[in-house]
């Protein structure tokens, strides 16, 4: 499907928040159809931070959205003890569904393997709730580590999805 087609990765910038958002709905209501745990209607200004932090970034194809997600360089309220201060985070990957299937986590990992070399972090790490066979095989392919489940401590602080599921499942990808 990317024959020929340009691809950039780049900042997400304030022109794309709707998209993001329309994307994030689109990727809820998948969530709903696969009986998984569904992301929230998270807060306009929380992007808008991330986006003025430059931690939202995207994937365009020739110069359509094909896939966006944001980056941390803390997350303690998720890998509590396990935080190092060593690692980029990532979190909500969102795919264009015209352009599901065609692995972007791969490219994703590729381009974080860059981006932590540039900041000297010497991991990637992310996570997902629930037990999701299918997410696990799929950040496995990618090649994460799966380091396994965990029940989160303090959630009060994350987004309400992590309250209601408080078991996750991290993965991390050593440099």
């Amino acid at each position: 499907m990317l024959n020929n087609q340009k691809i950039i990765i780049q900042p997400c910038t304030t022109a794309d928040i709707d998209e993001i958002f329309m994307l994030y709905g689109i990727a809820s209501a998948y969530q709903q159809t696969k009986n998984v745990v569904v992301w929230p209607n998270f807060e306009r200004s929380f992007v808008e931070t991330e986006i003025n932090e430059n931690r939202q970034w995207k994937l365009l194809v020739d110069s359509t959205i094909a896939c966006n997600w944001a980056i941390t360089f803390s997350d303690a309220d998720i890998w509590e003890e396990r935080e190092n201060n060593a690692s980029i985070y990532i979190h909500r990957i969102c795919v264009n569904p015209a352009y599901r299937g065609n692995n972007f986590v791969k490219l994703i990992v590729e381009w974080a393997k860059e981006f932590a070399a540039t900041n000297n972090k010497k991991f990637i790490r992310l996570d997902t709730l629930g037990y999701n066979i299918k997410l696990i095989e799929h950040y496995t392919g990618a090649g994460f580590e799966f380091l396994g489940m965990f029940r989160l401590k303090n959630t009060q602080q994350l987004p309400s999805h992590y309250q209601k599921q408080p078991d996750c499942c991290l993965f991390e990808i050593r440099l």
